[in-house]
């Protein structure tokens, strides 16, 4: 769980939001969650490609928070992570968390699918927010989840 492991990171801004999380920010969030060697495109998409991409690789036609797509497994590992800034400022506002919290809790989550996390089956999914949660208290950032 070290943040000593070779990142190669690329961002790419297609979204016309007004604020964004800065290149340093997201290097900050991704390294942080590294367990291996990883390369990595990190795109910010506006709704109409975030839905796009939902409905041509999910088929699901809406824009979702964010997409993880892993292209080879090996290390180091190498993949895509989208996230889509009108979901994640829609999403920010209405569970009342700051917007650059949610965005590295996002940037987490997606890191960590990356990585093989998983929260379909219950276990899997509490390993998973465990592990997030530690991460954004680690960055001095809220839980993500209530825990009622």
């Amino acid at each position: 769980m070290s943040t000593e492991h070779t990142l190669s990171l690329s961002v790419q801004y297609a979204s016309d939001a007004k604020t964004l999380p800065t290149r340093s920010q997201l290097r900050r969030w991704v390294k942080i969650a590294l367990e291996q060697d990883v390369q990595i495109a990190l795109r910010i998409v506006d709704e109409l490609e975030g839905r796009a991409l939902n409905l041509g690789y999910r088929h699901k036609d809406y824009a979702t928070n964010v997409l993880t797509f892993v292209y080879d497994d090996n290390e180091p590992l190498y993949g895509d992570i989208v996230i889509c800034a009108p979901v994640v400022a829609r999403e920010a506002r209405e569970q009342g968390k700051e917007l650059l919290a949610h965005y590295a809790h996002l940037t987490l989550h997606a890191v960590l699918h990356l990585q093989g996390y998983d929260h379909e089956r219950k276990r899997d999914a509490t390993r998973m927010e465990a592990r997030e949660t530690a991460l954004m208290l680690k960055l001095r950032y809220p839980a993500p989840y209530l825990i009622s």
